[in-house]
């Protein structure tokens, strides 16, 4: 793909998430690049369910996109290792961590085989999310590949994209996308 000097690549978790930052980052200027790589995500009909969605929200906002499809949870359990005694907790800073910096060093990965130099993440669009460690995160992984990580504060947008996500029809999952927040969403249910 032919990119601009604003080329950004985006790490998107879901369709939904990616409106608001997506619409933000365009009328900034920029070239938006989707890419969709999330091993965290339980159960797998969950993974495919957010995968669809990000389909749907790239080919209704001609998004060129990268996807991964292969279903990552193992290894992403895999790198829980180490932090066994945090895992379980509802928020776990130790868990995140592992979750985020994942994610993020697929994204420069992708940025350095592509020669876009910036990465940004849909993450930032949650009000549920850590965003001091994704931007600690972000910034250590840029630095680790020689690229840029913009931070960008897109939570003034949340509920805008989710409501057009709804009018979309697209999936709105209920929780954060791991085995763990998944635990934690329905023992509240539970009561």
């Amino acid at each position: 793909m032919q990119t601009s000097r604003k080329a950004i690549l985006l790490h998107c978790c879901c369709g939904p998430c990616t409106l608001y930052p997506l619409e933000t980052l365009r009328e900034d200027g920029y070239q938006v690049i989707g890419c969709f790589d999330n091993p965290n995500i339980h159960p797998y009909r969950e993974f495919l369910l957010r995968m669809d969605s990000f389909r749907t929200t790239a080919e209704n906002f001609h998004l060129f996109v990268v996807i991964e499809k292969k279903y990552g949870l193992a290894a992403f359990m895999a790198a829980l290792h180490g932090c066994e005694e945090a895992v379980y907790q509802a928020t776990s800073e130790a868990r995140c961590a592992v979750c985020y910096r994942m994610r993020l060093e697929k994204a420069a990965a992708y940025c350095r085989e592509t020669g876009v130099a910036m990465f940004s993440t849909t993450l930032l669009v949650s009000p549920y999310q850590r965003h001091d460690l994704i931007r600690e995160i972000g910034e250590q992984v840029a630095d680790e590949y020689g690229l840029s990580f913009l931070y960008r504060d897109f939570r003034a947008g949340f509920r805008q994209g989710q409501a057009a996500a709804k009018k979309m029809g697209l999936h709105m999952q209920g929780y954060c996308g791991c085995v763990f927040s998944e635990y934690a969403r329905f023992r509240k249910e539970a009561g």
